[in-house]
């Protein structure tokens, strides 16, 4: 089973739509104890990173989120979700991240250039990190293959964990891979069938 994290922010019901579509047994869940028994969690998340990252640890859900990963358990982080898996975000301020994964999240605008929007909203190709064996989450997927994209920031200072980058002026962090934890900038559940081979692929994952 797969556990879908509610903590008050997210885009729960399309996510779970989607993990439906492709067969996946799915729960919607606030409480610890669901989450321990799952064979897998996603951690999702739309708005600020204060907020976000607040309510986390308001509902002492960080801890059980942490405490699972260190046992291997596979975590995905999409959007913000991703964001919060880092070490730190300088949204609006200077804010802890649970620091599953070395790197900051830093706005995109200083580094994209001008002429180009903020936030960056679109269909943009995957390219593959060459630095590292192609990811798991990609097993289906071919190079150049795109993906929904809705953010202001992006992940920074992590070329360790990268996976996969998208072009917005420059090549953004795309998608990320630290052993069992994973995180994508895009929405896999609105990427259309693309999203749903990597949702497909993450499901397949065993515990490490």
């Amino acid at each position: 089973m797969i556990a879908i994290v509610d903590y008050g922010v997210g885009n729960l019901f399309s996510l779970k739509s989607s993990l439906g579509v492709i067969g996946a047994e799915v729960q919607v869940t606030g409480d610890s104890e669901v989450l321990r028994s799952s064979d897998k969690i996603i951690l999702p998340g739309v708005g600020a990173f204060e907020d976000a990252i607040g309510k986390l640890r308001e509902t002492g859900l960080d801890k059980v989120i942490l405490e699972e990963a260190k046992k291997g358990k596979p975590l995905l982080g999409i959007c913000l979700g991703m964001q919060m898996l880092f070490e730190k975000s300088y949204e609006y301020g200077d804010h802890e991240g649970l620091g599953l994964i070395e790197g900051s999240v830093k706005p995109i605008a200083p580094v994209i250039g001008k002429g180009l929007k903020v936030p960056h909203i679109g269909w943009n190709a995957l390219v593959f990190s060459k630095e590292r064996e192609k990811s798991v989450l990609y097993r289906y997927l071919e190079e150049g293959e795109c993906v929904y994209f809705v953010h202001s920031y992006a992940a920074m200072d992590c070329s360790m964990a990268v996976t996969a980058t998208a072009e917005y002026g420059v090549m953004l962090t795309a998608s990320v891979e630290k052993e069992n934890v994973y995180g994508t900038q895009f929405h896999p559940e609105k990427s259309g069938e693309v999203g749903l081979k990597i949702l497909k692929a993450f499901c397949e994952l065993q515990k490490t």
